[in-house]
């Protein structure tokens, strides 16, 4: 009985646990191609286009320690996310921590979610260049 009750225990918790994992469709990387290594602390700020063409600010972020945001958009029951986006990257911050130059104060990468499919978008940086593309 006791092994019965532990493991009805068990499976009430791992279930309870793992079922209530937070899933978050847009994710973005930041890797400072210079030093070879990710940019952290960099602020993110996110936005999304009105029909009227207006931008409206939805979130605002700083990467971890490896570059990373992975919690855009929060994936809820009955909300869609479709639409034209914005993600602006605040670069000058960074570059002058590191005692830099740069050319671009911020990136803007401007990017249409179709579907309910997770997004990554993802910039390889230097000081004076930068690429994205949509990555997975």
């Amino acid at each position: 009985m006791k092994n019965t009750i532990l493991t009805a225990l068990f499976l009430l918790i791992t279930t309870f646990a793992f079922g209530q994992e937070t899933k978050y469709q847009l994710s973005s990387h930041i890797l400072d191609i210079t030093k070879g290594q990710p940019a952290a602390n960099v602020k993110i700020g996110l936005s999304k286009q009105e029909k009227s063409g207006k931008w409206i600010a939805v979130d605002e972020k700083q990467t971890d320690k490896n570059g990373r945001i992975t919690d855009f958009l929060k994936e809820e029951k009955g909300v869609n996310h479709q639409g034209i986006y914005k993600l602006t990257y605040y670069t000058a911050p960074y570059f002058q921590a590191l005692g830099q130059e740069s050319f671009y104060p911020f990136i803007e990468v401007i990017f249409e979610l179709k579907d309910n499919n997770h997004y990554h978008v993802p910039i390889t940086l230097s000081a004076y260049g930068y690429s994205t593309y949509r990555g997975n």
